[in-house]
């Protein structure tokens, strides 16, 4: 529960990033991931479970479906724009047509949801837009280098402290190896 200092309002909820980046910055092709890692997928449903969920247009639709048990806040400029259907799996889509309102719909969902912090989870753009935004990131970084177009933006590490590492066996359908990695950005760079 957030609590507010006397008088004031509710500090807002922290932006983090969650990403699958390969060494050589590559996080799709344009279709998708180039990867098949089941574990990560895993570690993405543990991370954004019960999190408002904010992405472009572009990754909703490579991905298909809203996401159970979080609320997802589509950035798109197409007005007409039609979700995917939540279906009986559940998940609620909300669409926002400029970063600011996506933000402000995410902060209040969050609230309303005790939710720890929101999840931004791409495109490459939206990284790009936000990241300076961001407080924390949940990193996997994936040991290939594949072709593709879309990559992570670029980072300044000095502004960024790694706080934790994992190294999970691999497991029955993972094809590459990598690793769970955070960071959370230095206070003075906030």
């Amino acid at each position: 529960m957030l609590e507010s200092a006397p008088g004031g309002p509710a500090a807002p909820v922290p932006l983090a990033i969650i990403a699958a980046v390969a060494r050589n910055g590559v996080i799709g092709d344009g279709r998708g991931l180039p990867w098949h890692l089941p574990s990560d997928l895993k570690h993405f449903r543990a991370i954004t479970m019960g999190k408002p969920v904010l992405m472009g247009r572009k990754t909703l639709d490579t991905i298909g479906r809203a996401l159970p048990g979080r609320e997802t806040i589509v950035i798109t400029r197409n007005r007409g724009y039609e979700p995917p259907s939540a279906g009986s799996r559940g998940g609620h889509i909300h669409i926002a047509f400029c970063c600011e309102a996506a933000l402000d719909l995410a902060q209040a969902r969050a609230k309303a949801l005790g939710a720890g912090e929101i999840i931004l989870a791409g495109g490459a753009s939206l990284y790009e837009s936000l990241i300076a935004r961001a407080g924390r990131m949940h990193l996997t970084l994936v040991d290939l280098a594949p072709e593709g177009n879309v990559r992570f933006p670029a980072v300044n590490w000095a502004e960024w402290v790694e706080t934790g590492r994992l190294h999970p066996p691999p497991s029955g359908g993972d094809e590459a190896p990598f690793v769970f990695a955070e960071f959370v950005r230095r206070r003075s760079s906030l």
